[in-house]
This record gives structure tokens, sequence and C-alpha cells, in this order.
């Protein structure tokens, strides 16, 4: 079970923080984290997810994962080739969004309107703010919608935290 109070690993010496944004494990880390905070959920919609890597990592663990991305190159996996808007009919448990750039006020926004939790490891603010403004601006953000906000993070380095609203 991942503890909610632990904090990402220090930048070992030689630190490479472009390395580390690609570091592979942060799929199979983070659906390992949702699995275990969310073991009911059944249906998860990705969001911005590329190619669907996340969507790979889910389906192990027995999620239904729905990827949305405009990208036309991609795994074989359940994919909407579409941007996730507010309108987007729900059939799903859960919105989460790995490294989701622009996305993510959309994730935290259609998780309010749709009432439903959501889960995401920002790493890029899409209004121009820097990491740690842009994370308790998302906190914030989620709190006012009603939700219960939580951050905890992924054992890796780079951007590894969670911020996750249930409700």
């Amino acid at each position: 079970m991942y503890n909610m109070d632990v904090k990402p690993p220090p930048p070992a010496p030689g630190y490479n923080a472009r390395a580390a944004m690609a570091d592979k494990r942060r799929f199979e880390l983070f659906a390992q984290y949702l699995r275990e905070r969310f073991p009911e959920a059944r249906r998860v919609y990705d969001v911005a997810g590329g190619m669907g890597r996340l969507n790979q990592e889910l389906a192990k663990r027995g999620f239904e994962a729905l990827t949305f991305d405009v990208r036309a190159k991609r795994l074989h996996v359940p994919f909407a080739e579409r941007r996730l808007t507010l309108e987007e009919p729900c059939a799903c448990d859960l919105v989460v969004g790995m490294h989701p750039d622009g996305a993510t006020s959309v994730i935290v926004a259609y998780a309010a309107r749709h009432g439903v939790p959501f889960s995401v490891v920002p790493c890029c603010s899409d209004n121009g703010m820097s990491y740690k403004p842009w994370m308790r601006h998302l906190a914030a953000e989620g709190a006012a919608a009603g939700f219960r906000m939580e951050e905890t993070a992924l054992p890796m380095p780079g951007r590894a935290r969670v911020l996750t609203g249930v409700l």
C-alpha cells in the first residue's frame, strides 16, 4: 500500500531531469497506485494518454480503460482519437492522467461535472504556472469542486506527485 506521506527520493548524483521524466516505470507505478487506492473501480478514462502505455498497465490490473488522445500513432488498446470534453458522456468510475499537460484542468472539471473521482500526475501546467503553485492551484480547484484532496508521491524520480480527488 502506498504511504500518503511519502516523499519522492532525492535526486542522485548525476541526476538528469529529462531522463527522469521519461522513466518508463511511471505507467506501472501509477497503475499500481490506482489499483490500490481505488480497489472497486473498474472503468477508467485515461486522458491525454499518448500512445496508451498507461492503458496497458491499467488493463494488467483489471481495469477497463479508454484512452483519450489526438495522437494517431498508438498501441492496440481501447482508444478515442479525440480530446476529452466536459460534454463527453460519462461511462467511467475514475478519470486519470499521467503527465496530461494541457488536459489536467479538464480532468478535474470533468470529474467534478460527472461526480467521479480523479487522479493525476501533473507535469506541466496548462496556465503557465510553475510546478508547486500549479499543484496548489489544482488542489484548490478540486477542493472548491467538492473533492477531498489527497497528495502522495510515486517512488520514482522526476514529476512523481500524485494529486487525487475523491468524493
